[in-house]
């Protein structure tokens, strides 16, 4: 993360006047300088300064959003303020900090300190600058907000299903990533299942630099305005974080603490950890026992060509040892016990979406090679022919006889969904169940044993040209 100089100010008292000493030192970025605004007094030479630089954060909390690109920051600092006017400067250069967003706000003596406004400095780029009216001459805790692009988070699921594929063990994991361009330290991290929309997003608003007052009155109205009618749902999380907080410091032990608040589902990381830029973590979130799965098979030659497909399927409900939570979209991987002492075998991996609670969810984990469906064409005839006045083909009537031959290599139990799909005008006869999905399509559901082997046959009837009814 790169630097930028910035000068420090203070005064003291040396043989009774009062002088002004200036420290050009490299602070971190977004680091917030104080300096007292007060009319320049020539330094005597062999005086000696006393430069105080101002303390990093004192606490700083991130909340997450997974639907957008959008994190909001909260950070506390005690400043030493003298009475007067104070000036503040923010820095977001080589970050993703949105400066539209950001908000200075006393915490302590609040009622004696005023921001007067706030400007970018002439010739300093990726820098607002407050003046702060302060009514107090001493230490003041503030806090400075402000929204972040960059701090994403993920949930990642592990599936180990047994052997008779029925029952799976579900685990679930958040993984938090930084690449903002900035450093938190001893972060305490709330993570926000939910939609948010915003007018722009805030890697956009990061990344335009200076802008006229104008704009940035236009910007901060449209950001407020996508975030009103979240307001109050952002206290009810700031005062279930803060309880949640406590009792995390108690425990001393990280780990994800579920609240749901209306259309929001709250996560909260319990302790607090460093997460600098370039940072990854995974944290454990829930792990559940025995969750009934189906385990069944699809053929479509239309969308996978010649292979058979696997999938899993479960529901997020009590009866199925889940249901207390939404579960957030993100990467599954699954496994299978081959062997009765507990040998694991690779079933595949998939992504899934927002899973609300009471809903369902197919995974597809990839084709399987043990399950075969290889459909043949045996016979087909063109008949009722028609021929208009020029004594061209004008309609005729196709048949077709396919055959499909079924095989299950493994030694369990599988179900075969096939799907057949139809153009035009036709009928189907054959003596095996199946189910019309809609105009176009068919499906066979076929169970088949261990090793099993089957066969199924139809005949498709096409109406072409006049003879179609269609």
């Amino acid at each position: 993360m790169g630097s930028y100089m910035s000068c420090i100010v203070t005064w003291v008292t040396w043989a009774g006047r009062a002088i002004r000493g200036c420290l050009v030192q490299p602070t971190l970025l977004s680091h917030v300088t104080l300096a007292t605004l007060l009319t320049l007094v020539t330094l005597p030479a062999p005086a000696r300064i006393n430069v105080v630089t101002l303390p990093g954060r004192d606490t700083v909390q991130l909340t997450i959003y997974n639907s957008a690109d959008l994190t909001l920051v909260k950070e506390t600092r005690v400043l030493t303020f003298r009475k007067g006017v104070n000036k503040l400067e923010f820095s977001w250069a080589n970050t993703l900090i949105d400066p539209t967003s950001v908000e200075f706000r006393a915490l302590t003596h609040a009622d004696e300190v005023d921001v007067l406004d706030a400007s970018f400095p002439p010739r300093v780029t990726n820098t607002l600058e407050w003046r702060i009216k302060s009514e107090f001459a001493g230490e003041v805790k503030v806090e400075i907000r402000y929204f972040t692009s960059g701090i994403s988070w993920a949930a990642d699921y592990v599936a180990e299903a047994n052997k008779l594929e029925k029952l799976m063990a579900l685990a679930g994991s958040v993984r938090i990533n930084n690449h903002s361009g900035e450093d938190y330290e001893h972060a305490q991290v709330r993570l926000v299942v939910g939609v948010i929309r915003l007018v722009e997003t805030i890697v956009d608003l990061s990344q335009r630099g200076r802008r006229s007052d104008e704009g940035i009155k236009e910007l901060r109205m449209m950001t407020n305005r996508a975030l009103a009618e979240k307001k109050d749902k952002a206290g009810e999380m700031q005062v279930l974080a803060l309880d949640m907080a406590r009792k995390s410091e108690a425990k001393g032990v990280a780990e994800v603490v579920k609240e749901e608040l209306g259309e929001y589902f709250l996560y909260t990381v319990e302790g607090r950890d460093t997460i600098p830029t370039g940072w990854g973590k995974r944290l454990p979130s829930f792990r559940a026992a025995d969750v009934p799965i189906t385990s069944y098979y699809k053929f479509e030659k239309e969308r996978w060509g010649d292979v058979v497909m696997r999938y899993y399927k479960f529901t997020n409900a009590v009866p199925s040892k889940l249901g207390k939570e939404p579960l957030p979209d993100g990467s599954v991987k699954a496994f299978r016990i081959v062997t009765d002492d507990n040998l694991y075998a690779f079933v595949g991996s998939t992504s899934v979406k927002y899973i609300p609670v009471g809903e369902s969810v197919e995974m597809e984990l990839g084709a399987d090679l043990e399950v075969l469906v290889k459909p043949s064409l045996m016979g087909w005839q063109k008949t009722d022919i028609k021929f208009n006045a020029q004594g061209n083909v004008a309609g005729w009537t196709l048949k077709q006889t396919w055959q499909f031959e079924l095989q299950n290599s493994k030694e369990i139990d599988v179900v075969l969904d096939i799907r057949r799909n139809f153009a035009g005008d036709w009928t189907l006869a054959t003596p095996q169940a199946n189910e019309k999905v809609d105009a176009n399509k068919v499906k066979f559901v076929i169970p088949l044993k261990p090793r099993e082997k089957k066969t199924f046959t139809y005949e498709l009837t096409t109406r072409h040209g006049t003879n179609a009814t269609k």
